[in-house]
């Protein structure tokens, strides 16, 4: 009966443990000081859904104003190399953000933020904070699996914008032809322009006007480009103007722009 009654109380013992639920525990790197080590070319899954958040997120989320910053865990990269490296968490089953920063607690300098996917420019040698969040964008829960890839990214396309020193007037539209030449290098680009502001005093008065032109590849050609531009307010006549240029290309990751400010003589011509 005595050893009836110890195994008795034996499998009591090991039914309650049985019974009893196992605690999930947040992940190592929750919080900055159990950051974990990540580096170009990683691609890690992590379980964030016991993940927490703390004044720390709350610090790197002032200059970005995310929504939420649910189930933040932390890794730290040390750049090896300079140039432009991705960090792309969009492959995660909740809604998940990323922020870059160099410093600490209490010192942080935010250099990007981003849902889905963020770039930045890397410094040899320089030890960066990362920061993945669930922004509650899609409403649901706290975390899930985080999917998160560091890649390095060529460089943003180069872009080399001309302003000719002299335009066209059309006497009749009272439009302004706008004219130069664009080099773009790099690769590529998913999508370009080039947007003109032109302004000319007559009289008391300013005449503003605004022209746009899409399209030039990034190939490492010289294009000539010109953009006819109407007057907001009025119509162009002969005479000087000023004429603001601004192009812009966008790469797979990587935006580059162009910029030229001159004077332009107007000159008749339909």
């Amino acid at each position: 009966m005595k050893r009836l009654a110890i195994l008795s109380s034996v499998l009591m013992i090991f039914s309650l443990f049985a019974a009893a639920p196992t605690l999930a525990a947040a992940p190592t790197n929750d919080t900055y000081p159990g950051r974990a080590p990540i580096a170009v070319g990683d691609s890690l899954s992590l379980d964030t859904r016991e993940a927490t958040t703390d004044a720390d997120d709350t610090e790197m989320n002032a200059p970005c104003g995310a929504p939420a910053m649910d189930a933040s865990v932390w890794y730290e990269l040390t750049a090896t190399t300079t140039g432009f490296i991705g960090v792309d968490v969009s492959a995660s089953d909740y809604a998940a953000g990323v922020f870059v920063a160099t410093g600490s607690p209490g010192s942080f300098e935010v250099l990007t933020c981003a849902p889905g996917a963020t770039a930045f420019e890397a410094v040899a040698g320089e030890t960066y904070a990362i920061l993945a969040i669930d922004d509650q964008s899609d409403g649901a829960g706290n975390g899930g699996t985080l999917e998160i890839q560091v890649a390095e990214l060529p460089p943003p396309p180069v872009i080399d914008l001309t302003v000719n020193k002299s335009g066209r007037f059309n006497s009749k539209t009272g439009s302004a032809t706008i004219s130069g030449t664009v080099n773009c290098s790099g690769g590529p680009a998913e999508f370009s322009f080039i947007d003109v502001f032109v302004r000319q005093a007559v009289g008391r008065f300013y005449i503003d006007g605004y022209g746009f032109i899409e399209g030039f590849s990034c190939d490492g050609t010289t294009q000539a480009w010109s953009a006819e531009v109407f007057g907001s307010n009025g119509l162009f006549k002969g005479g000087k103007a000023l004429a603001v240029s601004f192009a812009f290309a966008c790469g797979t990751f990587l935006c580059g722009e162009g910029f030229v400010e001159r004077v332009v003589q107007l000159k008749g011509g339909k």
